[in-house]
């Protein structure tokens, strides 16, 4: 009799601790799927030199490799808040393109991404490769899990990481 009430104490214990992290009375989480992909984007200094882009991401030991749509990038202008408190934001072109290569999984294992593609005049821009960890980050905060981010930059100076 004592054990089953030790461990009935031990069970409602655990999940009241556990609760506290679901909403209401815890801190709220977005219910927000994260896509597992490698994004590229091509500054507007570099957008003159890019017909075409091709990417391969390897890692933890599988590679998928295809064709990047290209579309417009933008940042987002603040529009500021109303005395209500609602706040807003509209996206403002700003010269670059932006690529996603969908994975089927994204770790924070190493990582190797190969870019390739063309010209506007046809011709093959160099092959650039770069070999990085992608980026962990808590942006809701620990209790609502972490989010992976793999994210480059493509340039005259070749492949680098994106700024965090």
């Amino acid at each position: 009799m004592r054990k089953s009430g030790l461990l009935l104490a031990l069970l409602t214990t655990t999940v009241l601790a556990c609760g506290c992290n679901d909403y209401p009375g815890g801190t709220p989480c977005p219910a927000i799927a994260q896509a597992s992909v490698a994004a590229v984007t091509i500054p507007a200094s570099y957008v003159p030199r890019v017909a075409t882009l091709r990417l391969k991401a390897c890692q933890d030991g599988v590679c998928k490799e295809d064709s990047v749509e290209l579309r417009p990038g933008s940042v987002s202008v603040d529009q500021g808040c109303t005395p209500d408190g609602g706040c807003s934001a509209t996206a403002s072109p700003d010269g670059t393109l932006t690529g996603m290569l969908f994975l089927d999984t994204l770790t924070e294992s190493p990582m190797a991404v190969t870019a390739a593609g063309t010209s506007p005049d046809g011709q093959a821009l160099p092959v650039r490769t770069l070999e990085f960890r992608p980026r962990v980050a808590f942006p809701y905060g620990e209790q609502c899990g972490r989010f992976i981010s793999a994210a480059v930059v493509l340039d005259a100076g070749g492949l680098r990481q994106a700024p965090a």
